[in-house]
């Protein structure tokens, strides 16, 4: 990769942690094959510090985007200027794009990408049963594009029945009398997703017992790292379709480059 210059542009991805992020690797590859003299690196940021950070980067002349990671989907939504539908639906933002005003527009990836990557496997939500562990920031991104897909039922499960309510509330206005609030992932789904942290770390327990699933249900993690969690583990052990995380972030390549205006 050539050695950034003072005309590199710049585009950061925040999280807490980082180390787990993969967007670097994925976006850096990008800018280099379309010739755009631009650079995105990882930043370390706690919560209680997102604020002045943020503010801190918007003030940056040279950087153009902010992509955004666990746990600050949800916060940053009061920094941006214009939200996407992805962002009024979700309530979450994954993406911050600096406009020639200096206004910022904030869009969220995570439920497109999550979807395309899931058709592409052969596993179309349109008219399935779907399950989903997790109404976090990168959750209820992933509700809105199942349900923007065609799903025909989602059932919603979450250790925070606040939280999972919240998200019921707000998809239900659109799509009545089709989202439910649930205890645990519903046995006959034909789609469970996993939209925790839980497997980032081998330690973690599993979000739920795929052994409870019916014979035929499509188990799908976000989780990228690492590339088989547990809980795929678990499921492919007894016989059940898998479905990886990185398929989420490979299938919002596409979306970032236009949202970034990259060549």
């Amino acid at each position: 990769m050539p050695c950034p210059s003072g005309a590199t542009r710049l585009f950061a991805v925040i999280g807490d942690p980082v180390a787990q992020v993969m967007a670097p690797e994925l976006m850096n590859p990008l800018f280099l094959d379309r010739g755009c003299d631009a650079v995105l690196t990882a930043v370390e940021v706690k919560p209680e510090h997102l604020s002045i950070v943020l503010a801190g980067l918007k003030q940056i002349a040279n950087l153009d985007g902010i992509l955004v990671t666990v746990p600050h989907k949800f916060a940053v939504c009061s920094q941006i200027d214009a939200a996407s539908e992805a962002v009024t639906l979700a309530g979450s933002a994954n993406a911050l794009r600096r406009e020639p005003d200096g206004s910022w527009r904030g869009d969220n990836f995570d439920g497109a990408g999550f979807v395309r990557g899931l058709q592409g496997a052969g596993h179309d939500p349109s008219g399935k049963v779907v399950s989903l562990v997790g109404a976090g920031g990168a959750g209820v991104s992933v509700a809105a594009a199942l349900m923007i897909a065609g799903a025909r039922r989602l059932h919603v499960t979450d250790l925070s029945a606040e939280r999972a309510g919240r998200l019921v509330d707000r998809l239900s206005k659109k799509w009545p009398g089709r989202i439910s609030l649930a205890a645990a992932p519903d046995s006959r789904s034909d789609i469970v997703v996993n939209a925790t942290p839980l497997g980032l770390v081998e330690t973690d327990p599993l979000p739920f017992d795929p052994a409870l699933l019916s014979a035929t249900a499509v188990v799908a993690d976000i989780i990228m790292k690492p590339a088989e969690t547990r809980l795929l583990k678990a499921a492919a052990e007894i016989g059940l379709p898998t479905h990886p995380g990185i398929h989420m972030l490979t299938n919002q390549v596409e979306l970032y480059r236009e949202f970034f205006r990259i060549p």
